[in-house]
């Protein structure tokens, strides 16, 4: 299946879920409550070069596994000398217990992956098999002369931050806490860099979009806008060779456990599907009922908004789906009667403190509105803000139970009045400091209804249905052709 954009570069290698974000809350220092609030200390962890200038200089070059540290810390430095030791040869290019150790630590740090021996094994066989694939991706890219800037690195992470409301300092702290080296983080995402090139090198001058293909698609859209649509997520893990199907059907299974255990489905999709969408999370924007194949589609007629797939077999390999939003065909009369409600006199509610103390100062105020509107993006529920206190050293959570709105104050009030049911309200200031409200009311699903695409859409969509079968040809034959040698 498809990304839903057709230049979105494959470099989206964290979604901070709630547990990688909420440790920049952690106390540190003496006072909890202005603790919590206070942002991190700049780590000083130099950044691995990744451009040509550097390679000349002896640096690794882009998407080389990082090396190890001189000394992270006492406990690193401890440890280093048994990483050095090789888990896999790929072509005679070895992978390091370092390199694998790096990359399960990024894993945990930027998902809610409990991180039991059972689990942190089968996330080190899936780490392992990703690393390979990366080392064959990267040798392709170093012979066709295809190289990353650091330049690049650093614009696709300042996209991450954005994305995530932090500062370079957070996210080094966030890493540094999980006791990953920035370069692990940045060799990455140089790595999909190299590998998106690659295939545009190699494949995007033989892909030809022509008006009479856009027609055609147009047409057969235009035929299926009766049907419903759905906006849909994916985790895609290949079956190169037969023998192992039932390897990676539990690679699949593991993965399924881990979203249900609270895992964000986009953090591991972008760790580990084998798709393109999974640069962008697993995301493949819209499909209508029929037009994936028939497992898929059946698939999806079963589910809810919301609702994850078991492991799927389908042409290729194993697809785990997430139902995001279902659509109506179009013409669909919605019935808006229950959104024009007002708020009911009464609601179960939860609220989330983050103390600033007495005075506080502009900066800090300004900061924990944004450290609890980041809190309030990835909350989906109570019971998740419940937890919140367990990780966020210095917040306070309590459960209202079912509130009278009048009882509450004209600012809840206000923030409440734009909320929808089981959502979550904006953050204010109060004189106790920034308050975040949930309701604990079930989610009311609203009813949607399809839109036809613009042209453009669907010559994007074409595009990308074509690259992407042949990027998966592609790096299923150089795996083929590689030897990779696991020890």
């Amino acid at each position: 299946m498809l990304p839903k954009t057709r230049s979105a570069p494959a470099v989206a290698v964290i979604a901070f879920a709630l547990c990688a974000t909420l440790p920049l809350f952690a106390a540190t220092a003496a006072d909890p409550q202005r603790d919590a609030m206070a942002s991190p200390p700049p780590q000083t962890t130099p950044m691995a070069p990744t451009d040509e200038a550097a390679s000349q200089r002896g640096s690794p070059p882009a998407g080389t596994p990082a090396a190890p540290p001189t000394a992270t810390s006492e406990a690193a430095a401890d440890t280093n000398h048994f990483e050095d030791s090789v888990v896999a040869l790929v072509n005679d290019r070895p992978i390091s217990q370092y390199d694998v150790n790096q990359r399960m630590a990024l894993v945990l740090s930027t998902s809610n992956i409990q991180p039991t021996p059972e689990m942190k094994k089968k996330i080190r066989d899936q780490v392992l098999e990703q690393l390979e694939t990366e080392l064959v991706q990267r040798q392709e890219a170093l012979k066709h002369d295809i190289t990353v800037s650091s330049v690049e690195v650093d614009r696709q992470i300042q996209g991450i931050l954005t994305d995530n409301h932090l500062t370079m300092d957070q996210l080094k702290a966030v890493l540094a806490r999980g006791r990953v080296d920035v370069t692990t983080l940045r060799a990455q995402i140089a790595a999909q860099l190299l590998w998106q090139k690659t295939v545009e090198q190699q494949y995007a001058g033989r892909v030809n979009i022509t008006p009479e293909a856009v027609d055609a698609e147009m047409a057969r859209i235009a035929e299926g806008q009766n049907k419903v649509h759905y906006v849909v997520s994916e985790i895609f893990l290949a079956v190169d060779n037969p023998d192992e199907d039932e390897k990676v059907l539990k690679n699949a299974q593991s993965l399924v456990a881990q979203i249900q255990a609270g895992a964000p489905f986009p953090a591991l999709a972008r760790q580990f599907s084998q798709s393109p969408s999974g640069a962008q999370g697993g995301d493949i924007g819209l499909v209508y009922d029929g037009q994936l194949a028939p497992e898929l589609s059946a698939a999806l007629g079963k589910m809810k908004t919301g609702d994850l797939s078991p492991p799927v077999r389908s042409t290729g390999g194993y697809y785990i789906l997430i139902l995001r939003q279902r659509l109506e065909p179009v013409g669909t009369k919605i019935d808006t009667s229950e959104q024009q409600k007002p708020l009911p006199a009464t609601l179960p509610l939860a609220r989330l403190l983050l103390p600033l103390g007495p005075k506080p100062a502009k900066a800090m105020i300004e900061n924990g509105l944004k450290y609890a509107a980041a809190i309030g993006s990835r909350i989906t529920n109570c019971e998740m803000l419940s937890k919140v206190p367990a990780e966020v050293k210095g917040t306070i959570y309590m459960n209202f139970g079912m509130a009278r709105l009048a009882d509450l104050s004209p600012q809840v009030q206000s923030a409440l009045a734009k909320t929808e049911s089981g959502g979550v309200a904006q953050p204010f200031l109060s004189d106790a400091g920034v308050e975040l409200f949930v309701r604990c009311d079930k989610v009311v699903v609203k009813q949607q209804v399809y839109q036809l695409p613009k042209r453009e859409d669907v010559e994007r969509q074409l595009f990308e249905e074509q690259i992407s079968a042949m990027a998966r040809r592609y790096n299923r034959d150089l795996k083929r052709d590689a030897d990779i040698e696991v020890r």
